[in-house]
């Protein structure tokens, strides 16, 4: 442990050089363009100028309450979310389990928490880039007073602090749930295999929504209107730094440590997390670091993100103050009935699970888990168009947008269920694409295991994407009922899309829950062979005794390894739910970008065309950031598994042993952190200094790019991630149906599964949190250029342009060249 911690402080002394001597390069570059600035005071601009107007100005439930007094009742139903957590949370950890599983379980904990707190370092590392452009904007070019600059550099290590600390909770959890479901497998029943994980979801989407819309309510209803603006900006960016680091960073360790851990069932024809295989602990912690941390994170700013999206809007877009205060109370009012909702339902389906498949012998593990989302959905959608009835009865004199609004809500609440169940069609172990994967490896090897794989993916896209367009189209034409005469509101058709995007989470602890359901069962599988419960002296007469209980090992193996299956499927489901939220809303962050750009829609909108060359360029180079993103992560994953390989290779004792060594065990996971934090290194800054140098080029050319990263990501993310979903179930089937393990069938599923590891646990899910961090750091961005260019003359962006476009392209070259293996093995 200390050698590692030895490694891991010189290579974050090393990152932390290479890291502020680029922030005081860039803060010495952009100060020389700012000097002429300093000598013109100019009003705040932007988004962060922006003003709540007071929500006590507005009455509701015919005049019974004002806006500020209802939202304070949000507060309560907040604590009763942490509540719910926490009682979920203190009950598994309470639940009955042997301690040779506990001690593996605690052993996985502790090496995640070593992760973490290394990952938490980083970040904070790279959050310095992000204060020194909040520093220079907000503070040198637009002279702001300090203490409004100060409270955007706190929020922002808030959201930074939020998307953490629900990662870490979410981790805490899971590593209590895996030990305790791999025990109650024991005695060979499956509705306790099931309903274990799904409580520690629960717990994890409960306590995550109910900390997000805290702090939202927080800014809301207690920090001074003119200051709200700085607060929501700052959080925002924070979170969506924090995810993404997490996304990237866990989506490049959970791979190469599962890589490095599956090729050893090839090479040395062992099992499954083989106790003797010193990759196995990596590949847990991994399981944790990339599917549960980076979904935790990646949730928290995503919910909050698409709330700060929609609050810029109404703020922007919407001329009458009365009206503003209506639609955001209104969107929170619906964020409350999220909590509700999902919790209600989560409870009435526990007990119909509990009825149908509490004694049983057999249940197939995905049904309750579809039959809670389209529950959720459905009661979610109810509760849409109720509440909306009570709340916005009229809005600007017309009694009739109350439903139009819940409608085009109850779109995007429609598709987080639909869209999960058309990603089933193409993951799920019962899948005729996925069975079709199999056929074709048993023929053609993992060749053509691997291109029907691909035409999963291919298809995958085609129909989500056309589920999303049409629920799209959908709003819009509610859109175009009335809402831009009765809200007197600009462009309602990106207002739709953002409330499209606000549905889709609609259901948000249970899209959570589900999502999370997935670490939980793989690492259960792990951990059952890890703790060689079945080779410890006289353990089936302890377990009756202590725990007054029979044991059957192999039904216990059987329903964990099924049940991972179940796992994989729906979270796969999750992910085009997240990625369709990143690009639907960020339509509605643009939407601020044009509106600045173009004067509220009165100057400029001709530039928003094809007929605007930059536009138009900026179009194609949005497409080039999103392929090269996905090769720089893979390569991350690539070289670091090359090198768990080597070392496991050099290393696995087979012979007298009966686990690795912890030493060994760690040493892994050195080797997947460090090529973690050196990948996200790179990614980071390419991507940090792409998007200032897009937005120094010219305004309308980055608003090109902004939409091409977000449709080109939309679809490279739902093609990566359902064809490794495909891939990995393909050979769970092989496995748990077929019980071909150690079989030339087996070997080729394996190498399928192996392609299909990046595809859909690190470049897919990490596009997400890059398309909002990129929009969001865009708005800072395009900014700042606009400043420089009417202050300064168009020379000094379009120098700094080059500047930051050769620093972004310089971390490009080595995302590749300073990654790849080189001949020989050497570094």
């Amino acid at each position: 442990m200390r050698t590692w911690f030895g490694v891991v402080r010189i290579e974050a002394r090393r990152m932390a050089c290479c890291l502020l001597k680029s922030t005081f390069a860039l803060a010495a570059v952009v100060a020389a363009g700012a000097t002429a600035a300093l000598a013109q005071p100019a009003e705040a601009g932007g988004e962060a100028s922006l003003k709540l107007p007071d929500l006590s100005q507005v009455s509701f439930f015919n005049g019974a309450i004002d806006g500020h007094r209802l939202l304070l009742i949000g507060i309560l139903f907040c604590i009763f979310g942490l509540a719910f957590g926490m009682a979920i949370y203190m009950r598994l950890k309470n639940l009955p389990v042997h301690r040779a599983m506990r001690e593996i379980s605690e052993l996985i904990y502790e090496t995640c928490k070593t992760y973490l707190v290394t990952q938490g370092k980083f970040i904070l590392l790279l959050w310095v880039f992000i204060a020194v452009i909040i520093l220079l904007y907000f503070g040198v070019l637009q002279h702001m007073e300090a203490m409004r600059v100060a409270i955007i550099l706190g929020f922002s290590l808030v959201g930074i602090a939020g998307s953490y600390g629900v990662a870490w909770f979410g981790i805490r959890v899971n590593t209590f749930a895996n030990s305790r479901t791999a025990f109650a497998s024991l005695p060979g029943k499956p509705y306790p295999v099931y309903q274990i994980p799904l409580e520690a979801g629960m717990s994890i989407g409960m306590m995550l929504i109910s900390v997000e819309l805290l702090i939202m309510l927080f800014i809301l209803l207690f920090v001074p209107g003119d200051y709200a603006g700085p607060c929501f900006i700052g959080f925002a960016i924070g979170e969506s730094l924090g995810a993404a680091a997490l996304r990237i960073a866990g989506g490049i360790f959970t791979k190469i440590a599962d890589i490095g851990s599956d090729l050893m069932k090839i090479v040395f024809k062992i099992k499954e997390d083989d106790a003797r295989n010193p990759g196995v602990i990596a590949d847990c912690t991994g399981d944790n670091a990339g599917d549960s941390v980076g979904p935790s994170a990646d949730g928290f700013e995503t919910y909050g993100v698409t709330g700060v999206a929609l609050i810029t809007f109404i703020l922007l877009g919407v001329k009458s103050p009365s009206v503003q205060v209506q639609l955001l109370v209104w969107i929170f009012v619906m964020r409350v009935m999220m909590l509700i909702s999902s919790s209600g339902s989560y409870f009435l389906n526990a007990a119909i699970a509990k009825a149908r498949f509490g004694n049983a012998d057999e249940m197939n593990f995905e049904s309750p888990l579809t039959s809670l989302v389209w529950l959720t959905s459905i009661v979610s959608i109810a509760l849409t168009y109720l509440v909306s009835y009570f709340v916005i009865p009229e809005l600007g004199g017309d009694t009739s947008q109350w439903w139009k609004l819940a409608t085009i809500i109850s779109c995007g609440t429609l598709a987080g269920a639909l869209i999960p169940e058309l990603v089933k069609s193409f993951t799920s172990v019962e899948s005729r694409h996925v069975k079709e994967v199999v056929i074709s490896a048993q023929e053609g090897g993992a060749s053509l295991g691997i291109l029907s794989g691909f035409v999963a993916g291919n298809f995958s896209a085609y129909y989500l994407g056309l589920a999303m367009m049409l629920l799209m189209a959908v709003a819009y034409y509610m859109s175009g009922m009335g809402l831009a005469l009765a809200a007197g509101m600009l462009a309602p058709a990106v207002f739709a899309f953002g409330l499209v995007a606000f549905g889709f989470l609609g259901m948000g602890p249970v899209t959570i829950a589900v999502d999370s359901y997935g670490p939980v069962t793989d690492n259960a599988q792990s951990v059952y062979e890890l703790s060689l419960i079945e080779q410890v002296p006289n353990v089936e007469a302890e377990i009756k005794k202590d725990f007054a209980m029979a044991v059957n090992f192999d039904r216990a193996k059987y329903l964990l390894e099924a049940n991972d299956g179940a796992g994989n499927t729906f979270k796969a489901t999750a992910k085009p739910v997240l990625i369709g939220t990143a690009v639907v809303g960020a339509t509605t962050m643009i939407f601020s970008i044009i509106m600045a750009l173009t004067d509220g829609l009165t100057a400029n909108v001709d530039k928003l065309s094809l007929l605007h060359a930059p536009f138009f360029l900026g179009l194609i180079t949005g497409g080039a950031m999103i392929y090269w993103f996905t090769g720089a992560s893979t390569q991350a994953v690539t070289t670091g598994a090359y090198r768990a390989v080597e070392f496991i290779k050099a290393n696995i004792k087979l012979e007298g042993a009966e686990k690795a060594s912890v030493a060994d065990s760690k040493k892994v996971v050195e080797i997947c952190t460090k090529y973690a934090q050196k990948g996200m290194l790179n990614i980071f800054i390419a991507v940090f200094f792409g998007t200032l140098a897009f937005a120094f080029v010219e305004p309308f050319f980055f608003i090109g790019y902004l939409i091409s990263i977000a449709i080109f990501g939309l679809y490279q993310a739902i093609f990566m991630a359902d064809a490794g979903a495909a891939w990995d179930n393909a050979k769970k089937i092989v496995e748990v149906v077929m019980k071909q393990k150690g079989t030339p069938l087996h070997d080729a599923t394996i190498i399928g599964d192996t392609v299909g590891d990046p595809f859909k646990d690190t470049s897919s899910v990490a596009l997400n949190p890059v398309i909002k961090f990129t929009t969001l750091f865009g708005l800072l961005a395009v900014e700042l250029a606009v400043t420089l260019t009417r202050d300064h003359g168009a020379t000094i962006t379009n120098v700094l342009a080059l500047v930051f476009f050769a620093v972004s392209f310089t971390f490009v070259y080595r995302s590749f060249y300073s990654m790849r293996i080189r001949s020989g093995g050497a570094e």
